[in-house]
Order: structure tokens, then C-alpha cells, then sequence
């Protein structure tokens, strides 16, 4: 059995801090009606290959490197066990790009940069979200896709964990959703950033979970 504490954090994190933070141990689950939200799995941020980010990001600025691309195969794994549950996929890219989500630079843009990447492409009945900040939840139809499925719970995925993973969760729990983080499938530039958004992600707004824990709460119900 996993801890509460047995996520990337836990040689990084120091004793005196976890004791400060007890207080919000608890139970991690999964509500009863979820749905998987995937954010800005876009072609962007695999540019330059699985490389150290602090090789690709000369050339290609957007880019996640080597994190992105060992997200690639446990994401998939994701995608695969929701379409088994029956469980709705939720996309969100960029926008019409005349807003940033954030102060970087912009770098060069191509027609398929913010095309979802090909080992992720969405199916027909997913609902693909186009935003111009950060949350997923802000100036999109979110809430109202949400409402109209009946979703409790959002299962989140993608990049960045300190940026539009971190400002969606938080808003997920701002309007009364459950929210569950996957470690695996969540990546980011700097692995500190990752590691710290998540330590703060799990003990105040979310569950953190790893993907085989994802797995073990989904696999005894029955599909949606």
C-alpha cells in the first residue's frame, strides 16, 4: 500500500515540513461520476524530442522535453482505461493565440502546433476545450459540459503541472469539484516546479495519485 506521501516529492521534502502538513492526510479516491481532463497535450511541447529541457529549450522555448516524453506512454494508458470505463475525455489547447496563458516569450508557431499530439488524438465523442488563460475553466464552456454530464470528479492530466495543471485544479476545487492529479501523467519544465506544485496540489486542492492507483479505484466499477 502506497502513503500519503509516497509521490516524487518525498526525498525533497524535508521532515520538519511534512510535519507541518499532517494535519491534511486523508483518504484519496475518485468520485462517483468522473471524467478525464486532458490539458494542452498539444505538438508544441514535444518539439526537440525527448532531449534535457535545458538543450531543447534553445531551440524550441515551448518545449518540455524529456519530462513531455516520458508522459507519453502513461498517458496513453490513461486515455485507454477511460475509453474502457466509458469514461468522458476532456481536451484543451490554445486558443485563437491573440492571449498568452503566461509571460514566456512566444516562440515560432506553426498550423499544427497546438494540435493535440498524435499518440493522443481525440475521438468524435470527446469534447475538445480551446482557452487563452491558464484554467481550463476560465472564458470556456467547462462548467456548463461538466454540468450537463453530470461529473463529480475530474481526472487531470497534462502540462504544465505549476501552470495550467496547477490554475485548473485549483479552480476545479474553487467550484466544488473533486480532483484528482495523475503523477505520471503530469509533467512540467523544471522538475522542482513539478515536484513542488504537486506537494502543494495534493495536501490542499487535490488527491495526487500515481497511475496504477488511478487503475486499482477504476477497476472494480462497473462502465459509465
Amino acid at each position: 500500500m502506497r502513503t500519503f506521501e509516497d509521490h516524487c516529492w518525498k526525498d525533497m521534502v524535508t521532515p520538519d515540513i511534512l510535519e507541518i502538513y499532517k494535519h491534511y492526510e486523508r483518504e484519496t479516491f475518485i468520485g462517483k461520476r468522473p471524467a478525464v481532463l486532458l490539458i494542452d497535450l498539444y505538438n508544441l511541447v514535444y518539439e526537440g524530442g525527448g532531449r534535457p529541457v535545458t538543450e531543447v529549450v534553445k531551440d524550441y522555448p515551448s518545449s518540455c522535453g524529456i519530462h513531455a516524453w516520458q508522459a507519453v506512454e502513461p498517458t496513453q494508458q490513461l486515455i485507454a482505461l477511460a475509453r474502457t470505463k466509458g469514461i468522458p475525455l476532456i481536451y484543451s489547447t490554445q486558443g485563437t493565440n491573440q492571449i498568452q496563458a503566461t509571460y514566456r516569450q512566444k516562440n515560432v508557431i506553426f498550423d499544427h502546433s497546438y494540435e493535440i499530439k498524435e499518440e493522443f488524438s481525440p475521438q468524435k465523442e470527446d469534447v475538445i476545450l480551446y482557452k487563452e488563460r491558464a484554467s481550463c475553466f476560465f472564458g470556456t464552456p467547462l462548467i456548463a459540459y461538466l454540468t450537463q454530464m453530470g461529473i463529480d470528479s475530474l481526472i487531470i492530466c497534462g502540462e504544465s503541472t505549476s501552470g495550467c495543471v496547477r490554475a485548473t485544479t485549483v479552480d476545479a476545487y474553487s467550484y466544488g469539484f473533486h480532483a484528482v492529479v495523475v503523477e505520471e501523467c503530469t509533467f512540467d519544465r523544471s522538475w522542482l516546479s513539478h515536484q513542488v506544485s504537486l506537494f502543494d496540489l495534493h495536501h490542499k486542492y487535490a488527491d495526487v495519485m500515481h497511475l496504477d492507483e488511478v487503475k486499482e479505484h477504476l477497476s472494480h466499477r462497473p462502465n459509465l
